[in-house]
């Protein structure tokens, strides 16, 4: 047997585990008890696990404590979680540096060309923890001066407005980048006059052949007359798109190509969404220009921001250079990667919308959080879920589980129970008589009520429940009876006679059903659709989160005459 990568990462996770938790070189028989039962593919060559651990654990032992704890955080965080211990050293959101009670000002600013996603989410709420914790100020700042590859969404302003409302993370101030375009060009004026700034001519792979020789564009030195002239005629709508572009001087043989001489505007000809707006500018500032200058004037204090964009930090640190302004402390942290969704980005996800793929910014499949509160997620297990993760420089790879569990804990105690049969197979039981059944809306709080099923001598049960049975199988139909397989074509039974007590004791089969005159119901989720049937009460639940047993937890979405449309959002 060979070892896979994927069962080398979970041996050194359990060998971690087991360091972390009693403080010492991991115990070798402990570990491979754990291993061998928990993963069954592993016992078929317990030799090679063996070695393989024992090499592992002579990893282990020449790190301290907190190199342990540091790289279990990083492979498995669920397993340091496990442990109980007081306080998960992976958890919680560490002090800002420099932070000062009633002083602290952060932002959070999205481009609008889609609703907010998972990423955004993590934005939105790490902001708004931290400024709550020093009693500061939160912006939120729409970064909306892309025309071209961000292309802004009217839409998108509102969604993101509601999503914040919903998350009970309202900004203290909401800015517009496309608001300020006056102040982006007076603050470039002052640049060029400075010396600072200077218009290139230069047609763009020109230009990189420069940057990458270390060698200046020749409009670099022309004087400031000829270059604010050329500013002017920028702003006048004088040149063509991409005929010119606003460059920051920096330092041309700077050793990283990225910092040489970067652009601040360039030329676009087109309308901007938003009608005050409109064709109102020619000139565009980029985005690290316009960050630059909004963070200055909306005095700001600390700003996260992925270490992806560590680079714009360095371009915009010329700015604040020039004008002698102390930039923002800044925080980076690593990417998120969910597992169930891959990568993605707003700009791939909005080009499937539109070609179809998705029906919509909510459709189950989609990482957004308009998809996720159409599922059932509430906003205090989101909330958890980010400020959990923390903020750190490693990217961080983690199962929507983890989400799940959170939300599991808010809505088991609060949803009703239904019945619903997926790939339904109708049952008639030979003997019976109209009844009533009588089932408890919730297994443990039975101050809620009870449901009543009227139920004639056929019902649905699942077919994966009864296609294995033999004649003469005994089942329990979930908080009704017990029945007898009396016939297997068609699907026939009878009352049994074995009582409940004795049912159980059996380790009989117990199925739900639904009556042959149930509510038709299509389930829409991460991983397509699902039709069946369900009881009738599910029609009064609309816009609540019910738990359809043995199945999951499902947000009733839309009620038509005699179908309901539902989410579904978890186990």
């Amino acid at each position: 047997m060979t070892l896979s990568p994927e069962d080398l990462e979970t041996i050194e996770k359990y060998a971690l585990q087991n360091a972390v938790k009693y403080g010492q070189a991991p115990q070798l028989k402990s570990v491979m008890g754990k291993l061998m039962g928990e993963f069954p593919q592993l016992r078929s060559d317990p030799s090679a696990m063996s070695e393989a651990l024992e090499g592992i654990i002579s990893k282990i032992v020449k790190e301290n404590p907190e190199a342990w704890k540091s790289r279990l955080c990083k492979i498995a965080p669920e397993l340091i979680e496990a442990l109980s211990v007081k306080r998960n050293p992976c958890k919680g959101l560490k002090p800002l540096e420099g932070a000062e009670i009633g002083k602290v000002v952060m932002r959070f600013a999205p481009n609008p060309n889609g609703p907010a996603t998972l990423g955004s989410a993590r934005g939105m709420i790490v902001n708004s923890e931290y400024v709550k914790m020093y009693k500061g100020k939160f912006i939120l700042r729409f970064d909306d001066t892309d025309p071209d590859i961000k292309r802004p969404m009217l839409e998108a302003y509102e969604w993101y407005l509601d999503d914040f409302r919903w998350l009970g993370v309202v900004p203290d101030q909401v800015i517009y980048t496309s608001d300020h375009f006056p102040l982006y060009y007076d603050y470039a004026r002052k640049l060029i006059e400075m010396g600072k700034a200077y218009v290139c001519f230069c047609k763009g792979e020109y230009f990189k052949e420069l940057k990458n020789d270390k060698k200046a564009c020749p409009h670099r030195e022309v004087g400031l007359e000829e270059n604010l002239r050329h500013w002017e005629k920028m702003l006048a709508g004088e040149y063509e798109d991409h005929q010119a572009v606003l460059r920051i001087k920096t330092d041309i043989e700077h050793k990283d190509p990225a910092l040489r001489d970067w652009g601040a505007f360039r030329i676009r000809k087109m309308a901007h969404p938003r009608s005050v707006i409109g064709n109102k500018y020619f000139v565009w500032p980029l985005l690290d220009f316009a960050g630059a200058i909004e963070d200055h004037e909306l005095g700001m204090t600390h700003i996260i921001r992925g270490k992806d964009l560590m680079d714009s930090e360095k371009r915009q640190s010329y700015i604040y250079k020039y004008f002698g302004w102390k930039y923002p402390r800044t925080t980076h942290w690593g990417r998120i990667k969910i597992y169930e969704f891959g990568k993605f980005s707003t700009s791939s996800l909005r080009k499937a919308i539109e070609t179809g793929e998705y029906s919509g910014w909510d459709d189950p499949r989609l990482p957004t959080i308009r998809a996720f509160r159409r599922r059932g997620i509430k906003a205090e297990a989101l909330k958890k879920f980010m400020i959990d993760m923390g903020v750190g420089t490693t990217d961080v790879s983690l199962s929507m589980e983890s989400l799940y569990a959170e939300n599991r804990k808010i809505v088991d105690a609060i949803t009703n129970r239904y019945f619903f049969v997926w790939d339904p197979m109708e049952l008639e039981i030979t003997d019976s008589e109209p009844t009533v059944a009588k089932l408890p809306l919730h297994p443990t709080d039975h101050a809620r009520g009870i449901r009543e099923i009227s139920v004639r001598n056929k019902v649905f049960v699942c077919r994966e429940d009864v296609e294995k049975l033999k004649v003469g199988s005994v089942l329990r139909l979930k908080d009704f009876c017990n029945i007898e397989i009396t016939s297997l074509v068609p699907l026939q039974a009878r009352h049994s006679a074995v009582s409940l007590e004795a049912h159980q004791k059996s380790k009989g089969k117990i199925i739900h059903w639904v009556p042959i005159n149930g509510i038709s119901v299509k389930v829409r989720g991460p991983y397509g659709d699902i039709e069946g049937t369900g009881e009738h009460g599910i029609a009064t639940e609309l816009d609540k989160i019910v738990q359809f047993e043995r199945f999951g937890f499902c947000r009733i979405d839309a009620i038509d005459k005699e179908k309901v449309e539902v989410y579904f959002a978890h186990k």
